[in-house]
């Protein structure tokens, strides 16, 4: 059987599903691919909970981008009638000149975002869970928060299938192929045919689209839950410390007993993201164990439960979003670098823009494929 469509959208997890949603919304009769089901926890966008903030230590240039994010996740809540995001604010802890804190105050500083300084006595007596360095440099970002991930991805599936889309799920694409003005997405079960192709593969990035040799690490990364005996855990904000061995984060205690943290920093590469150990070994825990035993206060420093994921590396770091360079009827985003989670409404719309219309208004030139990180 052979099915045609405007667009087709090959992955559904953060980027794909998000783009699905923008193409029906538009009224494009388009069709969404997923490997597994939507919402799973074979990738990359799943764990609960990811930290959403506009003073982006990260770069600059993601702030705009970010004030759109806002904007669009705003819209999802309203459209859907749901909650997707908590403000429960975020601070930053590390050495003034570190990239955390140094980049968060430059970027606070360019667009106008509110970063309170505290003084260690402030964050001391406002954070009394944590145990600060005498060196650190405490910021606080209070319009920061957490998206829950897992709601998210599934708000913008069910409102692309309210807005008329098709979704197939435990469908593996084996090919694709464009085929004059269009494509042709052959997977284990059936071929499609549509005029337009994004590609939001995740792990499976570098298979997908291997005539372009993309240069994409995936890493293997490990989430933990710990045990805690407050209930001041459900009360606290984000947070983000900048180590000498490492960068840790964590959230708020969702269910008053747990609280989920991990390493930012680090990881294994694989080769097979179908092969991933999902196992916690003794190496995988105790970075975390440590910061817990040098930083928290009432949390037990061995997790009660873990979660496996996977980081999709550039080599510097940032995504890549932008035209197949061969075929201009098909996008793609990949190497989102275990930061990209946030940025899922905008550069759905993006990429919905560039399939659509050749082009966006969203600033994302400093995401394309033709910069020196990504050259062989």
């Amino acid at each position: 059987m052979n099915a045609s469509y405007d667009a087709i959208v090959i992955g559904l997890g953060g980027f794909g599903s998000s783009t699905l949603s923008h193409l029906a919304k538009r009224g494009l009769n388009v069709l969404g691919i997923d490997r597994f089901g939507i919402a799973h926890d074979r990738g990359s966008s799943h764990g609960e909970t990811r930290i959403i903030r506009k003073a982006y230590f990260e770069h600059p240039d993601y702030v705009p981008l970010l004030m759109r994010a806002y904007e669009l996740w705003a819209e999802l809540e309203q459209e859907t009638g749901q909650s997707l995001y908590d403000e429960c604010g975020l601070f930053f802890a590390g050495p003034s000149q570190g990239e955390v804190v140094g980049g968060t105050l430059e970027s606070a500083r360019l667009f106008g975002v509110r970063v309170d300084e505290l003084s260690l006595t402030e964050a001391r007596e406002r954070f009394s869970l944590f145990e600060f360095a005498d060196s650190d440099t405490v910021v606080f970002e209070p319009e920061a928060g957490f998206l829950h991930v897992e709601a998210c991805v599934a708000a913008h599936v069910d409102l692309a299938v309210r807005s008329g889309a098709r979704v197939v799920t435990d469908e593996p694409v084996r090919s694709w192929s464009a085929e004059g003005q269009g494509v042709r997405v052959v997977t284990d079960q059936q071929s499609y045919s549509a005029s337009r192709l994004v590609i939001a593969a995740g792990a499976w990035s570098s298979q997908i689209l291997r005539e372009l040799s993309l240069p994409l690490t995936v890493m293997r990364k490990l989430l933990f839950w710990h045990d805690v005996d407050s209930p001041a855990w459900s009360e606290t904000t984000a947070f983000f410390f900048e180590r000498p061995e490492g960068c840790f984060y964590g959230f708020p205690s969702l269910d008053g007993s747990t609280v989920k943290l991990a390493e930012h920093s680090g990881g294994e590469a694989i080769t097979d993201p179908l092969s991933l150990d999902r196992d916690c070994h003794k190496a995988d825990r105790e970075p975390v164990s440590h910061f817990v035993r040098q930083t928290m206060r009432g949390m037990s420093p061995q997790p009660s439960r873990h979660a496996a994921c996977m980081y999709i590396m550039t080599p510097d770091g940032h995504f890549v979003v932008d035209k197949h360079p061969q075929h201009a009827h098909i996008v793609f985003g990949a190497g989102f670098s275990g930061h990209g989670f946030k940025f899922t409404s905008v550069i759905g719309e993006a990429m919905a823009d560039l399939v659509t219309e050749g082009e966006t208004s969203r600033p994302i030139g400093f995401l394309g494929l033709d910069r020196p990180a990504l050259r062989s």
